[in-house]
């Protein structure tokens, strides 16, 4: 009894699952840092990969390779958005103290959360890929219109204020509820919630992830600033005060952005 009580303590004390969860967060983001664009690398560090990662968000227009644009936002769908998971999934581990949940299927819930982010990355590739050939953004992935900026800014910062931004932020912040109102057990009831709770979240994001055709889609500082306010939104005891004012920022930064592009014209 007692050796078995010292491995359960030992499981809780060393939790493996979080350990290759942060590790896999970790290693995407050197990648994703990895791919900036720096000049000043030392000699022969380019033979290393360097300049390949760089390339993966490089596109010129007309002629972007799909499988790059793919692969960046792939990486950058489970950089920006696995933080943002985190306390759902400290609720789900704390379940499987309770026998309720498996910490072995911890890693299935997030794979079901994941393949949402995935199809997303493969709609998001689309778009930049169009935007390209029409020569609507530069190899950064940042638009060189001001009306799509403006467009893109409104169409964001108007969901702030969506009724369907607030559901899907229920759920983000209250996830014990949403456990308690879609529990399935087994595998297939790990992957079915995992699948679940990446709509919602996909529900509360996708927006804000567009906004990287603003910001540019290989800016490290737009994808580090983006992480930080999606997860602080998710957050109960402070989200709930950044969601409207952030909508508020955003249509001041659209109608700023479509003066600029009647300016233009005008």
């Amino acid at each position: 009894m007692s050796q078995r009580s010292n491995t359960t303590s030992l499981t809780r004390t060393v939790p493996w699952r979080w350990v290759g969860f942060f590790f896999t967060i970790a290693g995407v983001w050197i990648l994703l840092i990895s791919m900036q664009d720096y000049k000043d690398l030392p000699e022969g560090w380019q033979a290393f990969g360097p300049d390949y990662l760089a390339s993966l968000c490089g596109i010129s227009a007309g002629s972007a390779p799909a499988l790059h644009v793919l692969t960046m936002w792939i990486l950058m769908s489970i950089g920006m958005m696995a933080p943002t998971f985190v306390t759902t999934l400290k609720t789900y581990d704390d379940l499987t103290y309770t026998e309720a949940a498996s910490g072995n299927l911890f890693a299935v819930l997030v794979l079901g959360y994941l393949v949402i982010w995935l199809g997303f990355a493969g709609v998001a590739t689309g778009i930049q890929i169009s935007l390209s050939k029409i020569g609507a953004i530069d190899p950064n992935g940042r638009s060189i219109f001001y009306g799509l900026n403006a467009i893109l800014l409104l169409l964001a910062g108007a969901y702030q204020f969506s009724q369907y931004k607030d559901a899907c932020l229920l759920k983000c912040r209250t996830p014990m509820l949403f456990f308690v109102g879609n529990w399935k057990p087994g595998t297939l009831g790990a992957l079915n919630m995992g699948l679940k709770l990446g709509i919602v979240c996909l529900g509360c994001c996708w927006a804000l992830m567009l906004l990287a055709f603003v910001g540019g889609t290989m800016s490290l500082a737009w994808m580090g600033l983006a992480t930080l306010v999606m997860v602080f939104e998710k957050l109960p005891e402070f989200g709930q005060y950044m969601t409207r004012p952030l909508g508020v920022v955003m249509l001041l930064g659209s109608l700023v952005s479509m003066f600029h592009s009647l300016n233009m014209f005008g």
